[in-house]
């Protein structure tokens, strides 16, 4: 028998990409803004219930990271209701899931990587709603697994990358922040890691369970080292410098120069321990995992 993997965000630049690595496991039904509103919670509820899946992989979110300002109830429902929504129809269903969370949940007062056991102090609506959903899940206490990231960039839809590269091609000066430290990530790296996760053969069933899930059922999942946003702007020029075009200036400036609605957390990277020891996922560093994605960028793959 096939097995049903529920796919929610499939347009997003992540959802994309698990589309691809996800269909080797079973059969997807990617589902996106267009066919589930996530604030129509009785919609979700019908949704699973009709698919019926052995797993619910949840990438869609709401990431307007400003615009959660002034738009909080609906950041909090895409991002803290809908998920315990999910979490509640998946124990009905049996499925287990995978939840996509963020670095945001913390408020960025430490200078070493974050670890699954320091504990989330978010400073903007954005990172406590997405904590709300994580604590919605895990209330549940069904067979799931969180997966915090950090900083994530691909070749569609809005993101940093492709942001700074068309910059570039126009011939802009570019003012990028300069204090804010964390660890940009693949969005190729990360779906290539879910599936791996999934696959992983620490579980006979080839899904999540309670018993892999760990105590918080919590696992961060980004690129190794760390950079500030600025420090990746120069990276990807220096990266990208066969694409053509040239910026006019590239400025370090602090946070408080940039037009910021939202509070930024000023350090969030991520450690990966507990992904290594517990699935054998080791990430390579934010500055291979741009080279990657820059040579899919040239070679056509995944735009």
């Amino acid at each position: 028998m096939t097995r049903k993997i529920l796919l929610l965000g499939k347009n997003g630049q992540l959802g994309w990409e698990l589309k691809r690595t996800l269909a080797p496991l079973g059969e997807v039904v990617p589902l996106g803004r267009a066919e589930l509103d996530l604030t129509d919670f009785d919609a979700v509820r019908e949704a699973v219930r009709e698919v019926r899946p052995q797993l619910i992989v949840n990438a869609a979110a709401y990431t307007a990271v400003d615009r959660a300002e002034i738009e909080p109830d609906v950041a909090m429902a895409v991002n803290g209701t809908a998920p315990g929504v999910l979490a509640e129809e998946g124990r009905r269903v049996d499925a287990a899931l995978v939840h996509v969370s963020t670095d945001c949940v913390f408020d960025g007062r430490k200078r070493s990587p974050y670890t699954e056991d320091d504990h989330p102090h978010p400073i903007n609506v954005y990172g406590r709603s997405k904590l709300e959903g994580e604590q919605a899940v895990q209330a549940l206490g069904g067979a799931h697994l969180i997966l915090r990231t950090s900083w994530l960039y691909g070749l569609r839809g809005k993101n940093f990358l492709l942001t700074i590269l068309h910059r570039a091609e126009e011939g802009e000066t570019l003012r990028v922040v300069d204090d804010q430290i964390g660890s940009p990530t693949w969005v190729g790296f990360l779906a290539e890691a879910v599936a791996q996760i999934l696959s992983s053969p620490a579980d006979p069933r080839g899904w999540i369970g309670p018993e892999r899930a760990g105590a918080t059922g919590i696992v961060h999942c980004a690129a190794t080292g760390q950079t500030s946003w600025y420090g990746f702007a120069r990276a990807i020029l220096e990266s990208a410098s066969d694409r053509g075009g040239r910026v006019r200036a590239l400025a370090p400036i602090p946070s408080a120069e940039y037009p910021f609605r939202a509070v930024r957390p000023a350090y969030s990277a991520l450690s990966t321990e507990r992904l290594g020891s517990r699935y054998g996922i080791f990430p390579p560093s934010w500055t291979d995992q741009l080279a990657a994605c820059l040579q899919a960028l040239r070679s056509g793959v995944g735009v």
